[in-house]
């Protein structure tokens, strides 16, 4: 169902559900659980980076399926609730990378992790970036950011120069598959990026795609080697 013909109602509803979501695992972020027991595994190593104002215990549910399937997972504290410049993280991303000596890393990115992944992936040093798995990024930005009190958000503009510069460079997009749901409540003009692998999944929202069966399901695809080959759209 095209963004536009989403009721009301389902859309206002589908807000709900998401925001309850991220309230919960915003509140799960205290727990137990730390990053080093996820750094176990034998397959492609994995870099997560949430988005922005998230820890990266929102990425939990992608992460257990991916350590679960051997592939040892990395965070990176450093970032915090990921509110600097998208340019700035990035350079954190990569500069993580050359100090772990890793190669062949798959990204799995939520929201602006999607930006910072393929400003990454289009520097010098990106080579050791394979591929990513972006979910729910706002690749066009979002009408809402003109609206925003802070800078940090009104870097979504889509008139936002790094943003800008990132729709033009389409060199790195065939070995990125981006994923969204039938409607985001906070970007809803979608997250289709041009020679990518698009694949839309049945959920409404901006958070709670991160938990969707489709989601683990496309993100261990990539993980298991296979990579994009082709544009492609799963409507």
């Amino acid at each position: 169902m095209p963004p536009g013909r989403v009721p009301l109602l389902r859309r206002a509803w589908w807000a709900v559900l998401d925001w309850w979501y991220a309230a919960r695992w915003q509140l799960r972020s205290t727990g137990p659980t730390t990053a080093e027991d996820y750094r176990t595994g034998t397959g492609q190593p994995v870099v997560v980076v949430p988005g922005v104002y998230e820890t990266w215990h929102f990425m939990r549910p992608l992460m257990d399926a991916l350590h679960d399937a051997g592939h040892p997972v990395h965070v990176l504290p450093v970032l915090r609730h990921n509110l600097r410049p998208v340019p700035e993280s990035a350079r954190e991303v990569l500069a993580y990378l050359e100090e772990q000596d890793l190669r062949g890393v798959l990204v799995v990115a939520h929201s602006k992790g999607g930006l910072i992944g393929k400003y990454a992936m289009t520097l010098p040093e990106g080579e050791r970036i394979d591929r990513m798995v972006a979910v729910s990024t706002p690749f066009g930005g979002s009408v809402y950011a003109r609206l925003a009190p802070v800078p940090h958000l009104r870097a979504f503009r889509a008139a936002d120069p790094v943003l800008a510069a990132l729709g033009r460079d389409l060199a790195v997009n065939a070995r990125i598959t981006s994923v969204y749901g039938v409607f985001d409540t906070l970007i809803p003009g979608g997250s289709e990026l041009a020679g990518a692998t698009n694949v839309r999944v049945p959920v409404g929202g901006h958070f709670r795609i991160l938990g969707a069966e489709q989601t683990r399901e496309v993100v261990l695809d990539a993980a298991g080697g296979s990579g994009p080959s082709a544009p492609r759209d799963s409507r």
